[in-house]
Formats: structure tokens, sequence, C-alpha cells
């Protein structure tokens, strides 16, 4: 809610829950301890043995030999009816725990008067467009080309093809309980008035390069996590893109030192947080199509600021080509 011009928030959660495929002690330390330690856990869809102990993919340890999980009883190398092997745990797997059981949760958590907002994140599962951390103009800026333009691929835990693209916005569609354009005006209208609006951040960790592989290690969202919290108290700088504003290539190297303890080339930085021209048209044209005909509430601000865009995107490819790294902008 708005609180004197700012905007102040509580935490609605009790728990947390995720994919626990590939959680271990190296990738997910904090999470690992909760999992291992005692304390009420829920597990779906994980390999249990014999003895009552649970085994998922990636964890450490080696895989036992045979247990119960999502495909009845299981031993190593049971195969399905297409002749697929069937790995110890689902690719959806999960693991669901109180919040109070982790190391690090913030004194603040249960606050009556809430936290001052200083960023909103939205983030998509996305192959071919987003860069893997980008910061919105303004306000207005950020509800339209950011949440309101949210599209993300399918997963294992959709039911369907996997990779297909699909129209979300705010990755709330599911639960809106008012018009898609109604309720993208009461987000436009929430910023009007506050003397610092939170700045809204798109996040994509799951960009591929040319030969199809992620160009992230997992851990890198530390990283991207790290530069919003410096921007939001305004302690680095950002060079303005046509789609926004993105990392500088000293502070992410200078970042991925301090966070990871490792190098960051500067191939990686441009190939990672290039503006991809063609795709980010494309994008455009599919939501003001999607908008223009099955969203009949669409309020104009959307149209204009999609629009501004692909201009500027236009203007940028006739300057720098289809694919253009971010240092040339600078």
């Amino acid at each position: 809610r708005r609180v004197g011009g700012q905007v102040r928030a509580v935490n609605v959660e009790k728990g947390m829950f995720g994919i626990i495929d590939g959680v271990n002690s190296l990738h997910d330390p904090l999470i690992w301890k909760v999992l291992r330690s005692p304390g009420e856990v829920i597990f779906s869809n994980i390999l249990v043995t014999e003895g009552g102990h649970v085994y998922w993919n990636g964890m450490d340890g080696e895989c036992p030999p045979k247990g119960v999980n999502f495909a009845g009883e299981w031993f190593a190398g049971k195969r399905d009816g297409d002749g697929k092997e069937i790995p110890p745990s689902h690719k959806n797997a999960r693991f669901t725990f109180d919040l109070h059981l982790l190391d690090n949760l913030d004194p603040h958590l249960d606050d009556p008067e809430g936290v001052p907002v200083a960023g909103i994140i939205y983030g998509a599962r996305d192959s071919d467009t987003w860069v893997p951390v980008e910061e919105a103009f303004d306000w207005e800026h950020g509800i339209v080309t950011k949440a309101a333009a949210l599209e993300s691929e399918t997963t294992a835990a959709t039911l369907g093809q996997e990779g297909v693209r699909v129209f979300n916005p705010m990755s709330n569609l599911d639960f809106l309980s008012i018009p898609i354009g109604r309720y993208i005006q009461d987000n436009l209208d929430f910023g009007a008035g506050l003397v610092r609006p939170p700045r809204v951040f798109s996040v994509n960790y799951f960009l591929r390069g040319q030969n199809g592989e992620f160009l992230n290690d997992r851990a890198d969202k530390r990283v991207w996590l790290k530069w919003m919290e410096l921007r939001a108290h305004d302690d680095v700088g950002a060079i303005a893109g046509p789609t926004g504003l993105l990392p500088r290539y000293e502070d992410l190297r200078r970042l991925f030192k301090q966070v990871l303890g490792r190098d960051y080339p500067i191939d990686a930085y441009r190939e990672q947080f290039a503006v991809r021209v063609p795709e980010s048209i494309a994008k455009i044209d599919r939501l003001l199509k999607i908008y223009s005909e099955r969203v009949l509430d669409t309020p104009a601000r959307l149209f204009e600021l999609l629009s501004q865009q692909r201009q500027r995107l236009q203007e940028a490819r006739s300057i720098h080509g289809d694919r253009i790294a971010p240092d040339a902008l600078n």
C-alpha cells in the first residue's frame, strides 16, 4: 500500500516452495541445510527408499538403487512405455517448508507496518529475447514493457508441451478476478503520486546462446540480485538502451568477483546483455496484436509505450544492426 508517498509491503507467506531438482550443498547451502535438518518439510515427486530416506536429482551423494517415486516402484535403469529412462525424481519435484527454518530470515519479516519497497522484479523463462537483468526507465515503462509484456515458456510444471511461449501479464493471469485492462490501469495508477516509485526490473535466467546452451550458470542470479539492490540505492550507474537500463561491465565484473569469487569475461557480458533487436520487435508485435484483439479494455498508454519502444529499437537497429552489444550503447 501507499503510505506518505511511499510503497510499503507486508509478507503474506508462511512458507516457501520451490523446484528441488539440482538443489545441493554447493549451489543452495541455506535451503540444503533446511532440507537436511529437523523440522517439517513437504516433498513431492522425489524418490523414497525402503528406509524412508529421500533422494532427488542433483543432490549430494549417490543415488539409491531402488525405491518408490512418481512412476511407482523404481530401480536404476527403469524405462517408461516409450523406452525412455525414468529418473529418480521428477523434473517438477518440489519442496515446501516454513520460512522460519531459514538461517537468513529478515528480522522485519512479520512487521505489521511493512517495509519500504525499493524495487519490483518481474521474471520470465525466455530463451531468446530478454537479457538476464534490466531496469525500466520509470514506473509506467516498467508496468507496460516488463510486467504487462511478460511472456514465459512452459516447463515440466505445466500440462502440455514444454517450451511454448505463453502470454502471462505480471505472471498473474490465472489469479485475476478483474479484466486484464483494468488490472494494468490499476497498476499504472498505483504509481501516480508516489514520491519515489519502486524501480521495476525484469530478469531472465534462461537465455540461450546460438548453440542452444544456457548463457548463465544458476548461481549468476545472485549477481543480478545484488546489482538490482545497488541500483535501488543509487550505488551504481547503468547504460541506457532502447528497452531499458543495462548493467555496466565494470560493475558486473566487480560483483562476480565479490559475490561468486570468479572472473566475468567481457565476451560473456556482450553476449548475455546484447539487445536482440529482431526478437524484441517480434515480441512487441505479438503483444500489440494480443492487446488489440483480445484485451478490449487495454489502456491507451500501453499502446503508446510499446510503440515508442518499437521505434527506439528500429532507430538503434539502423545504427548498430540486429544485435547490439551493451558497451556499444555506452
